[in-house]
């Protein structure tokens, strides 16, 4: 791993809840690390896991999804859903050799700025003792 190394994150963040916590965090001046880029979705039950894998593909070190608690989704049970879709996945990821810490879930409220904060330093911090992402990155 070169000295310097930071990762890099995509996060796919519901609307409703998690992408206005992430807003709240900027508005509040909450620090976080500047990893992640955001993808805004309608719901965390909208991801598909294929845009995850497709962003491990492309190169990113690692994914974030976040979501609205569980019972409160704007779509009333979009964020079950999406639930039950990534426990799959994260069974599928380790078939595929794929370390855990790589693709997180999390699930952010509207109000919850700091706790947003709080979780993208997690998972930066998580990614970074795994290093740069190889299995499954495309080669240019």
């Amino acid at each position: 791993m070169s000295e310097g190394w930071e990762p890099k994150i995509v996060a796919f963040l519901c609307h409703w809840c998690s992408y206005a916590g992430a807003d709240l965090a900027g508005v509040s001046r909450f620090q976080y690390p500047p990893n992640i880029r955001v993808i805004r979705v309608p719901c965390s039950g909208a991801v598909n896991p294929l845009y995850i894998l497709k962003a491990l593909r492309e190169g990113a070190d690692g994914v974030l999804v976040s979501g609205c608690h569980p019972g409160d989704c704007h779509y009333i049970g979009g964020n079950y859903f999406a639930r039950r879709k990534f426990l799959v996945l994260k069974e599928m990821l380790k078939w595929f050799g794929i370390e855990e810490e790589r693709v997180q879930f999390s699930w952010v409220s509207a109000s919850e700025g700091q706790k947003f904060s709080k979780v993208v330093e997690e998972v930066v911090e998580s990614v970074k003792k795994v290093g740069p992402a190889s299995r499954l990155v495309k080669e240019f």
